[in-house]
């Protein structure tokens, strides 16, 4: 009887362990194969996210830098349209000031020729500087012009260099003068200016108010109207003018500075390159995602 026992115990003994055998491997895997929402987090591969602070900056480059560009394009047609405008003001024929001159009126006139016509008040002139000319450092000269109607104006000479600058020894016409000026007004100033200083005669910036109440203001009828004298002379005379002592006044040109251009390619260069950039960064981010390998831990 154990001799018959013996086989039918070896035989349920093997299928046991086929079962169980089978059952674990079967159990391995759909613990492997099994859907990621019935696997706890910790076990789930770790992914890089589509988003990351790096992509949000890379891709808000692009938008930022073209709407400058835009920016740049609409200041750049403004400004073509001011040089036309200011061109033309400067191909009409000249004026020739009124005794009373009104001030609200006067930036319409601006940058418009004037003919005028008196003395100059040498006692109260400036010196604007430090100035620059074709690499020639020196100063401009203002002087108060007394008309014969008995006002009086405020006349930027021209450049002079340092050397006639600071010996005072540049050119002081006397009698009666007759010239061709442009209106100006007040130019601001930038934060790195100083402020002017009146009583040491150290003038750095064009304040035609103040300048005014330096050469007598309301008492002695002096206007605060600028004006910019017009040279109209070649290279030669310049040079010649320069090396007398001779305040060599400003071109009739509008010299207005105009780097819109500049910019506008600037901008829009730096957001195809960005978004170029942007692109590639997306790409290889959907790379590495398709290629990733789950990690566990």
């Amino acid at each position: 009887m154990n001799l018959l026992f013996r086989p039918q115990f070896r035989y349920h003994s093997a299928r046991f362990k086929l079962r169980a055998s089978s059952t674990i491997r079967n159990g391995f895997t759909r613990l492997v194969h099994s859907d990621n929402a019935n696997v706890p987090s910790i076990y789930k591969p770790r992914r890089e996210p589509w988003m990351s602070p790096t992509m949000v900056a890379v891709g808000v480059i692009p938008i930022f830098t073209f709407a400058l560009g835009t920016w740049q394009l609409g200041r750049l047609k403004w400004k073509i349209n001011l040089i036309d405008e200011l061109q033309e003001k400067l191909e009409l024929h000249p004026l020739t000031l009124p005794s009373k001159i009104n001030l609200s009126v006067l930036p319409e006139f601006v940058w418009r020729k004037v003919v005028l016509k008196g003395r100059w008040d040498h006692e109260h002139t400036m010196l604007l500087s430090p100035r620059v000319r074709e690499g020639v450092h020196g100063a401009h000269v203002v002087t108060p012009l007394d008309r014969e109607n008995g006002t009086t104006v405020l006349v930027n000479r021209g450049f002079v260099s340092t050397e006639f600058a600071q010996s005072a020894l540049f050119c002081k016409e006397k009698g009666e003068v007759e010239f061709t000026g442009m209106l100006r007004m007040s130019q601001p100033r930038n934060m790195f200016t100083p402020d002017n200083r009146p009583e040491e005669g150290k003038w750095y910036w064009t304040d035609v108010e103040g300048m005014a109440e330096f050469a007598g203001g309301e008492k002695r009828k002096v206007q605060p109207v600028y004006i910019e004298q017009i040279f109209d002379g070649h290279a030669g005379d310049a040079a010649f003018c320069l090396s007398k002592g001779v305040p060599v006044g400003r071109p009739a040109t509008v010299d207005l500075r105009n780097a819109h251009l500049s910019y506008v390619i600037t901008w829009y260069g730096l957001s195809a390159l960005t978004s170029l950039l942007f692109i590639r960064l997306l790409m290889k981010r959907r790379s590495t995602r398709t290629r990733q390998l789950p990690r566990y831990t």
